[in-house]
């Protein structure tokens, strides 16, 4: 089996696994990272683009918040799925790593393992957290949570612990400065740190209308 067959099995996994999934975490999410993390692994020397394109089409397979914290999920369908593929082993591992690290899990997060790979679709992944489509992402998690849009009496939590972060109830404003407003800074390729400046001044002028509508101010 190519690499082509592989990466259009991999498609049709995903997109049957994803089929009931929460809209900001949904094929459609996966397949706009999919497509930012190709595009930015052309611009980068030495991207291993099947690597790119299978942990781009993985990387949320079972996102560990939607099963009870558990981050072992994702990985072992991702394993299971690239075995039945006749995916290399050294290949296989490469992706469960990526799986395993992507994550920003409060920002306080040691992440174990590096690859340029890693870096791209990291990028990718947060590039989908912010602007248009991450504001719309945010908003949506916030009502599938039944969180409150705003509550100027509970303030931000910028030291959160991983488990602190995952645990969270606060209300979705203040998850654009507990992690959405951070990940500018975060990028590791010049492409995603050049796509990511448009995007963060976006959320900054939406949260300053925000606060204009909050308070009523004319």
């Amino acid at each position: 089996m190519n690499t082509i067959e592989i990466i259009s099995n991999t498609i049709t996994f995903v997109k049957e696994t994803l089929k009931n999934a929460e809209g900001g975490h949904d094929f459609f999410h996966v397949e706009r990272v999919y497509k930012n993390a190709i595009a930015i692994a052309k611009q980068e020397k030495n991207a291993d683009e099947f690597i790119v394109a299978l942990g781009a089409l993985l990387h949320d397979i079972a996102d560990s918040k939607f099963y009870d914290g558990d981050e072992t999920v994702g990985p072992k369908k991702a394993r299971a799925f690239l075995e039945c593929q006749n995916v290399e082993e050294p290949q296989i591992v490469h992706v469960i790593k990526i799986i395993e690290n992507i994550s920003f899990k409060g920002g306080n997060f040691e992440q174990k393992f590096k690859s340029l790979e890693l870096d791209i679709i990291q990028d990718a992944d947060r590039l989908d957290a912010i602007g248009a489509i991450g504001i719309a992402r945010c908003f949506n998690y916030g009502g599938f949570k039944n969180r409150a849009l705003y509550n100027p009496e509970i303030p931000p939590n910028l030291n959160m612990t991983k488990e602190e972060y995952k645990k969270s109830k606060a209300p979705t404003i203040n998850h654009f400065y507990e992690k959405l407003l951070l990940l500018k800074d975060k990028m590791n390729t010049a492409t995603g740190k050049l796509l990511a400046e448009q995007r963060h001044q976006f959320m900054e002028q939406f949260l300053e209308q925000f606060y204009q509508e909050w308070n009523a101010s004319v």
